[in-house]
């Protein structure tokens, strides 16, 4: 899958010291890209935006 285009964003909940961070590409059509902010050039697991919104929701319960 052709990635060149995202625009990798970090999470606001991010601190400023490097620590581990991931980064999610929302700007491609039908496809959400989270990738590990310290290798950008790594591997990026790709979800459908029905699957991400899942488990964002999921990660946000108490």
């Amino acid at each position: 899958m052709d990635m060149s285009g995202a625009r990798w964003r970090k999470s606001t909940r991010s601190g400023s010291n490097g620590g581990s961070c991931v980064e999610v590409a929302d700007n491609l059509p039908g496809v959400i890209g989270v990738r590990d902010s310290k290798d950008p050039a790594g591997p990026v697991l790709v979800f459908t935006p029905q699957s991400w919104r899942a488990f964002v929701d999921f990660a946000k319960r108490p």
